[in-house]
């Protein structure tokens, strides 16, 4: 007989990570730096995305500031952070239009 590997089940406290990790990036970079929060499955999938994300948003803020039009529109890229939250904090594994196909690649997440 084959044995299954045991999934975790998703805590609330699994998911309060996960969720916070997108807004609030110092989160996510903690959730890897701590051994007991880095070896949950979820909470390292979303801390990963997470910090994938707000790079990538931080990059896109950049650029646009090089007009004023850009730079009073920047902030608002920061919304974009709390659809994964919201999914996360449901308890929902988020795909993220080639940012989670990028970290899934690069075997940064399972």
């Amino acid at each position: 007989m084959e044995q299954q590997q045991q999934v975790p089940e998703v805590t609330s406290d699994d998911r309060l990570w996960a969720a916070l990790g997108y807004p609030v990036a110092l989160v996510a970079l903690l959730a890897l730096l701590m051994e007991e929060k880095k070896e949950r499955p979820f909470i390292r999938y979303h801390a990963v995305q997470a910090l994938a994300l707000n790079v990538v948003l931080l990059v896109a803020m950049m650029l646009l500031t090089a007009t004023l039009v850009g730079a009073l529109c920047a902030p608002l890229f920061w919304l974009v952070t709390f659809w994964p939250a919201y999914e996360a904090y449901n308890g929902r594994y988020t795909e993220i239009p080639v940012i989670t196909d990028f970290i899934r690649k690069q075997n940064w997440v399972g």
